[in-house]
């Protein structure tokens, strides 16, 4: 998707760890690579090895931090078993918010009709570099970061360039069980408070009228997950909303609708969750097998990025402190 925007491009970088230790490799990457997962999430970028070579995928500056990282708690496993806490607290103690704020300083924006759109922080003009250079991108994080707000701004520009011939908005109607037959008027009257937020992103930026006459044209597709299945969309800008909500089957489904020419953008929270107890969410799920895959990118949010008002971040904060001191406790239980 070729927006109008200063792209970041990616760089790759291959790096060798020495001496080859196959314990020590694997005490670097964790089970089932966990801990380089733990560091693309948290640094942006993609992490690939074969035994003891790594390649590191991202913008410059973060490709030069998890360099660093990778060097430096490789020299760690020389004495010390890592850990998902004990790697956290490393990220804590570098310096790598400074690092990463000193990349990603140019004016990144999409022109709209209604001027032009920029994201304020680093991982917000990530984000937005990622989904002109990715076909399908993920932005993870909380409420408040501007992940959909931004892929709406995305999508619209790509249908003012004549980029997308179509913009689809999904979100899964959780709360109805997907059976949305009670609810009065025709589909899109009874998806519609689902899709309340991508509506407000679209009014704001085309205007209530012109967002009207789009819909009714069908150049605007309003649609609940569920009736997704069996579509094959092209020449599309593809919006899932709310992904948390989306079981593994479900999401898999969606990620096969894509067809030729298409661009899929998918936003969720992690941490707010609406499925049934025992139901795995889609988009936590999806991390761990498609973190690796070319033409895929995540951007992972943090309350550093929110962009509402100032106590949402502390709120933020407040709940993220309260679930690592419960899940302490629970992991002294267990030992």
């Amino acid at each position: 998707m070729n927006t109008p925007v200063d792209i970041i491009h990616p760089v790759a970088e291959d790096i060798v760890l020495s001496p080859p230790d196959n314990e020590r490799l694997a005490n670097l990457c964790g089970p089932m690579d966990e801990h380089l997962r733990q560091i693309e999430r948290r640094v942006g970028v993609e992490i690939n090895n074969r035994s003891n070579s790594f390649r590191i995928i991202g913008t410059k500056q973060a490709v030069a931090s998890g360099h660093r990282l990778l060097v430096q708690l490789y020299e760690a496993t020389r004495q010390e078993r890592l850990s998902p806490e004990r790697i956290h607290l490393f990220l804590q103690d570098s310096r790598l918010d400074e690092e990463l704020e000193e990349d990603l300083t140019g004016e990144i924006g999409i022109k709209t009709k209604r001027g032009v759109i920029r994201g304020r922080s680093p991982n917000q003009r990530l984000y937005l570099a990622n989904i002109q250079t990715h076909d399908i991108s993920f932005g993870i994080g909380p409420a408040g970061t501007g992940k959909t707000y931004l892929a709406v701004a995305s999508a619209v520009a790509a249908l003012e360039q004549e980029q997308a011939r179509r913009l689809v908005l999904v979100r899964p109607a959780v709360e109805a069980g997907e059976k949305l037959g009670y609810l009065p008027g025709d589909l899109i009257q009874k998806i519609d408070p689902y899709l309340r937020p991508l509506y407000d992103a679209l009014y704001e930026m085309l205007g209530f009228e012109r967002v009207a006459r789009l819909v009714e044209r069908n150049v605007i597709e309003i649609a609940p997950l569920a009736f997704m299945r069996g579509r094959t969309l092209n020449e599309a800008c593809i919006i899932l909303d709310e992904a948390q909500n989306t079981t593994v089957e479900q999401m898999k489904m969606f990620l096969t609708r894509i067809g030729f020419g298409s661009t899929a953008i998918i936003t969720g929270d992690i941490t707010q969750t609406d499925l049934p107890p025992g139901k795995k969410s889609g988009l936590r799920h999806v991390i761990d097998i498609l973190s690796k895959e070319e033409g895929i990118s995540f951007t992972f949010f943090k309350s550093r990025d929110v962009v509402r008002h100032p106590l949402v971040k502390r709120i933020l904060d407040a709940y993220e402190r309260s679930e690592k001191l419960a899940e302490a406790a629970r992991n002294r239980q267990r030992g």
